[in-house]
């Protein structure tokens, strides 16, 4: 009698792809939890602004107030995890997330919160991704090996973004039905139970860290790691500018635009679903096409980003937004499994976390100036004219980086060094020809 290799006596561990190690599961597992509470909560921060009687403005304060710690804690939070277990870094900027969220929730709930109550607790949760961000990048790249790390990549962000498409959906849903406060609460519950389910990965796989010259030693031998590559630093030279619009559009003009024409917080939450949903579709494209140029074939995925800018400046109805949204989610997937496999080929294990806390840096320096002065921009030139200015921008400075070349021709290797069993990650060091191969690409990865 022949046995189904799908037999409820076949080891679950013998049915996963061998690169689903233990520390990658957790890892995914968590990171949908979160995302189901972060999307929703994202809608909520800014319509409990509006709700207290605050403007366009106040909502970018509040904004800019999430994004000025996380810039300037970044690099330290990078070096950090380089040098301390990163589980232990990711469930600590945890159980901060945790704390600031639940204590914005009651105020919302309890009352009108101050502006400046609101601006402080958005950047208590700043900081904590600023430290949570770049332990997570390096251990989720330190969780799988192989051929099929682009496979890896891709489905973490299909599970992700699809968490995303829940958690804006029913964030908006809830925001309309019951008020932002009970958002942030379940963002606060979210944050604990990822958490805990973190503070069980395993870093034995992971060489013990050499004592090294201190901090700002740690730091230098990160930024040259950065800024050797030019394929690195001008991508995140560009999305320094292109974070920063998005930001704005997204954080700022979105809600207003959907509060004035579009209905409020139900139908913009929809339109962020659609970008959820693209994302799931370009995720699954990902999954299957390994293109031999991953960053030429990246960045001409960033062009349809300037889509939902230019939809918001017409503006379009909730159909024309969200299939505006579902494009750009589609490209930026394409991009992000590119980006990032490309940092899990070309940078060596025991700098990833410093790396990408200068990838980090460098993508969301400008987030805080531009959601601050979305509002002032609004008042000088009118919305229309600064979203139309941010899609022409995106468009203008994704082609400026095209002409780089190590942009245009670096490729993917056809075969790379098996890790450990659990999925520790090859120690590549820099390539001999250009194959050199990431992120804030995506600040969801909370």
């Amino acid at each position: 009698m022949r046995t189904s290799a799908a037999s409820p006596r076949t080891p679950l561990r013998s049915r996963r792809p061998e690169w689903a190690g233990r520390n990658y599961l957790l890892l995914t597992a968590a990171a949908i939890v979160t995302n189901l509470g972060t999307h929703g909560a994202l809608i909520a921060a800014a319509f409990a602004v509006l709700q207290s009687g605050g403007d366009g403005g106040d909502v970018g304060l509040v904004a800019a107030a999430r994004t000025l710690p996380l810039v300037l804690f970044l690099l330290v939070g990078g070096a950090v995890a380089d040098r301390i277990p990163r589980h232990r870094v990711m469930v600590a900027a945890n159980a901060l997330n945790c704390v600031s969220q639940a204590v914005f929730a009651v105020l919302v709930l309890t009352g009108d919160p101050e502006l400046w109550q609101m601006m402080l607790l958005t950047a208590l949760c700043g900081t904590g991704q600023a430290f949570f961000s770049p332990a997570a990048e390096g251990m989720l790249m330190s969780s799988v090996s192989g051929e099929q790390v682009s496979r890896a990549f891709a489905l973490f962000r299909m599970a992700m973004h699809g968490a995303g498409i829940g958690g804006a959906a029913l964030g908006g849903a809830m925001i309309a039905a019951v008020g932002p406060g009970w958002v942030l609460a379940i963002d606060a519950a979210a944050f604990a139970f990822a958490g805990a389910l973190r503070a069980f990965l395993d870093v034995s796989h992971i060489a013990e860290r050499k004592a090294g010259g201190g901090l700002l030693a740690d730091l230098r031998e990160g930024w040259q790691e950065f800024i050797g590559r030019p394929w690195l630093w001008s991508i995140v030279a560009q999305f320094s500018i292109v974070v920063a619009l998005v930001g704005a559009a997204e954080s700022v003009y979105g809600p207003l635009v959907a509060q004035e024409h579009l209905g409020g917080a139900r139908p913009w939450g929809l339109a962020l679903a659609a970008f959820g949903v693209g994302t799931l579709v370009g995720a699954l494209l990902m999954m299957r096409w390994k293109p031999r140029r991953m960053l030429l074939v990246g960045t001409l995925g960033v062009f349809p980003i300037a889509l939902p800018s230019a939809a918001l400046a017409v503006p379009l109805d909730v159909a024309g937004l969200s299939v505006a949204m579902f494009v750009s989610g589609v490209a930026i997937e394409v991009f992000g499994v590119a980006w990032m496999t490309t940092l899990h080929q070309e940078i060596p294990e025991e700098k990833l976390s410093r790396v990408s806390a200068y990838d980090w840096f460098g993508s969301t320096a400008m987030l805080p100036l531009s959601t601050a002065l979305a509002g002032p921009a609004e008042s000088l030139f009118g919305r229309r004219e600064a979203l139309w200015g941010s899609a022409t921008l995106i468009v203008v400075v994704t082609a400026l980086v095209l002409l780089v070349p190590d942009v245009r021709n670096l490729t993917r290797r056809t075969k790379e060094v098996t890790g450990h069993a659990d999925g520790a990650v090859p120690l590549p060091g820099p390539a001999a020809t250009i194959a050199d191969g990431h992120g804030p690409k995506d600040s969801a990865t909370t």
